[in-house]
Formats: structure tokens, sequence, C-alpha cells
């Protein structure tokens, strides 16, 4: 780590055994941010530990360092099995998850102990495999951790070390009954060396540490440091129908390296991942509903450079330490404060510097307030320069389906206004014309002409007065008639 928010404290200080040293050395480490300089004395020492910092500030090599001196330390019972782990930690998302397993094999490298990684969504057999193989430190998500634990393929009795990471983030996504069914089967909190980390030490925060702790000590890193030091902030009042153009513009003049592009829902995300795509920027969608081995290979992606722009939901916000970010676009303002600390904390790590860059549009711009409040400074607020806000290539857009199509809306503006899928607001549910169309349908909106029906059907079975066949299976199956589906005329 380097930067001058590091601390006089250097890590070979502790006490550390060469084997964790040389782990040290490997990954680069040589003096402590604040939030290790202070939490890992009381660690070492045998002390539970709640700390509030928030990412990007180095608490995850704290309490993987900490957990190593305290395993090195406690020797195992000599009746231990190898699937019972020795220490255990919790992320609340499985990029963190992978995150935290990937500096722990870098500190861990001489130790000898053996790692696994847990969480949900792909890798099930042979994460399983994994575990059954054996076991020292187990980093994971709730959900796949309790799944595997009810199945026996681990235990938890004889873990010495319980680290909760993100715990704030934990309430946020409903997963504190299942850290409490988790850290009930665990030994008692006098019998392990217990570390929660999170954002704010909040009052349910605190509940929670002095319910599962052995008398934490509470570490607060202050105000000063709410925000990453080296990030240059600015904001831009935008109209809403000028914040594609000026994210295109932006691109164009700065042209950054690295952009991760904020949104606040899965349907932005496709939005502004459809211009970019069609105005020449490859990009890629990172959301709460993209799977996680195609995840993973986009976060490689992004982190080789290969990949210049990731539109992110804020799944993405907390627990990735992405290097060399250069720009993070809040194209929509965080709703949550907290969020805000959490995106812009994505640039400008590890002593390195990095522009924050927000559109204060008319939908979001109440959150402005309440965002000031909590970093404690106003953001610089610019007027948006006329070259910024270039020509967009609407034509060449790359649509996805569930996607409006300009042109089909009353004012002309590609369905950027309220008012559904449809071709009028009160065409809302009903099949576009195309699809009819494609499907040889009629439309809903325009009644069929009347008439003989189409020979479609040997004569006398239909009656002549029966819709078309498909029309009637497709909006309630089994006829409008009530007859069952097979009695119904077929197309020769």
């Amino acid at each position: 780590m380097t930067g001058h928010h590091l601390t006089d404290t250097r890590f070979d200080s502790f006490g550390f055994s060469e084997v964790i040293l040389r782990g040290i050395q490997d990954a680069g480490f040589e003096y402590c941010t604040p939030i290790q300089a202070q939490a890992m004395p009381m660690a070492l020492a045998g002390k539970d530990v709640a700390g509030q910092a928030q990412t990007g500030t180095g608490k995850t090599a704290a309490f993987l360092l900490a957990v190593l001196h305290h395993l090195e330390k406690h020797p195992p019972a000599p009746d231990r099995k190898p699937t019972h782990a020795r220490a255990l930690i919790v992320a609340p998302t499985r990029e963190l998850a992978v995150q935290i397993h990937k500096d722990a094999v870098a500190l861990a490298a001489h130790t000898g102990h053996r790692l696994a990684v847990v969480f949900g969504g792909t890798g099930y057999e042979q994460q399983r495999r994994d575990l059954e193989a054996g076991v020292d430190i187990l980093i994971g998500t709730p959900g796949r951790l309790i799944d595997y634990l009810k199945q026996h393929v681990f235990d938890l009795r004889a873990v010495q070390a319980v680290v909760l990471d993100e715990a704030d983030r934990m309430f946020d996504l409903g997963f504190i009954k299942d850290i409490r069914f988790l850290l009930k089967r665990c030994p008692k909190p006098d019998k392990r060396l217990g570390m929660l980390f999170s954002a704010t030490l909040s009052y349910r925060v605190t509940e929670l540490a002095y319910e599962h702790m052995n008398h934490p000590q509470m570490i607060r890193i202050e105000p000063e440091q709410v925000t990453a030091e080296r990030v240059r902030e600015v904001g831009y009042m935008t109209a809403n129908e000028e914040k594609i153009p000026l994210l295109i513009g932006l691109l164009k003049h700065k042209a950054p390296s690295r952009t991760i592009v904020f949104v606040n829902t899965k349907r932005a995300a496709d939005r502004v991942w459809g211009y970019l795509e069609g105005n020449g920027f490859h990009a890629a969608i990172l959301s709460g509903d993209v799977p996680q081995n195609k995840r993973l290979a986009l976060l490689k992606r992004f982190q080789t450079g290969e990949l210049p722009v990731l539109v992110a939901t804020d799944v993405a916000a907390r627990g990735l330490h992405i290097p060399d970010v250069s720009h993070v676009v809040n194209f929509d303002l965080p709703e949550d404060r907290e969020d805000y600390v959490h995106r812009i904390g994505r640039t400008a790590r590890a002593g390195a510097s990095g522009d924050a860059i927000s559109f204060v549009c008319e939908t979001h711009a109440f959150s402005l307030p309440e965002i000031e409040a909590f970093i404690g400074h106003r953001i610089p607020m610019e007027r948006v320069p006329d070259e910024l806000l270039v020509h967009v290539d609407r034509k060449s857009r790359v649509y996805r389906d569930d996607e409006p199509i300009p042109g089909r809306d009353r004012r002309g503006r590609g369905g950027d206004r309220r008012g559904g899928r449809g071709e009028h607001r009160g065409d809302r549910g009903r099949p576009r014309r195309r699809d009819a169309a494609a499907t040889g349908e009629t439309s809903a909106a325009v009644p069929p002409a009347p008439g003989p029906t189409p020979a479609v059907a040997p004569a006398g079975e239909a009656g002549g007065e029966t819709p078309k066949p498909r029309r009637r299976r497709r909006r309630r199956p089994g006829g409008e008639s009530g007859a069952p589906a097979g009695d119904a005329p077929t197309e020769s």
C-alpha cells in the first residue's frame, strides 16, 4: 500500500511469525492504514473488535492477519476433523467473498492453511468437493454456507475465529437471521475471537456485536475519512434528457481508461448500456441478475482493461477491489446516502487518485442534501459545458428485448417518457403490432373485419364463426368456448 493516508506503524512491528511476514511482504504491505493500526493490536491480543471502516481502507488485511495470527497461537484440538473449519469469514455478497478469498490466498500462502470460498450462483459441486477435502479458513456468503452446513458437508463446532464483514449490508440484504443461525452453531463468544466491520456502527450493528461478541472493543475512523481522500468530486446539474448526451460526451472528451457508471435500477442499466454500445463504447452490465460465472468473467475483463466501461447497480458498490479505476460516474444519484460513499470508493484506492462525477438530475436531485450532510462537505457543482453535450447516435444503438423502441410514442422520444411499453399510454399490456404481424394474429387494437372465417379447417367443424385457433389458444388456453384444446380445428 502506498499513499499519504498511511500511518507510521509498520506491519513488522506486531510480532508476526516469519511465515505470516513473508505473505505480508509478497502482498507489498509495509505501513498500516488507520483501521489496521488501531484494530490489529487489540485483535492480536485476543480481544474482540467491532470496527467502523468504509471500503478501501485496508480492513480486509487487518482481519485476515489477525485470524492467521490467532490460529497460529491456538493450535486445534487433537481430535478435530478436516471438515471442521477453524475460522469463519462471512460476507454479504459473492463479489466481496471472492475478493476476501483472493487476499487470503496471498497472505496465507506460506502458512499451510487450507482455504475455501463458497457462494451462490455457480460451482455448487466443486465448492462441495473443496469443503469435503478439508478446510481451515472458510469464507462465504450466508445462503450457501447454511446450505452446506445443513447437509453436514462441514462443521462449525471447532471454529476459533469469526469475522463479519460489511455487517450493515447484512441487514440491508435481509441476511441477519442467517447470520444468527450460523453464529449459534459456533462455540460461545468467549471461546473464539470475534471481529465485525461495518461502514457505520449503527444501533442495529452494535446490538449485533454485543449479542454475539465477547466485550467488543469499538473502533471508529472519524468523519474526515468518510470519503476517500484523493477523490476529485464534481456534480453537473442536468436535465433528464441531457444525461445520455453528457455521459457520451464525458467518455469521448476525457477518454478514461477504466470507468464504472452507477445506476439505480436494472432497467436503467440496460438503457445506458444500449446507448454506450450504439455509440462506440464497449461496455458490460453488472447487476443482481447476471449469473455468477459471467459476473466473474466480466470483472476479470474489466480489471485487465479489455472492457473499458462497466455499467453497474449497487451490487457492485461494496467490497470490490478493482485497481486503477480512473472514473466513477453516478448516472443516477443513489437514494441511500451511504451508497454514495461506497460508489466513489471504487476509485482512488490504496493511495491512488480518481474522479467521481455525479449527475444531479430532475428525478434524483432530492438525494443531494442528505448525501452532502453525510459526507460533511458540499459537492462542487459545475454548469454542463456545451462541448460535452454531444449528438447521440440513436439509429445505431443496440436494443434489448425489454427496451421501448424509439419512434413508437407520441413525442418521438424513444420511450423515455412514463407510460409503459405500448404505442400509447392506453396500450399497456397489449401486444405490439409488429408482434401481431409476425405471428399472424389480428392486433387487439383493431377488431377483425366481418366476413367468413378463412378455410383453415374442414367444412362444418368450425361453424364459420370460431376465431382463429392460434389466437384462441394463445389468449385463453383450452379454447374460448371452454372446449379442450385438442377439439379445436387445426390448420391443414
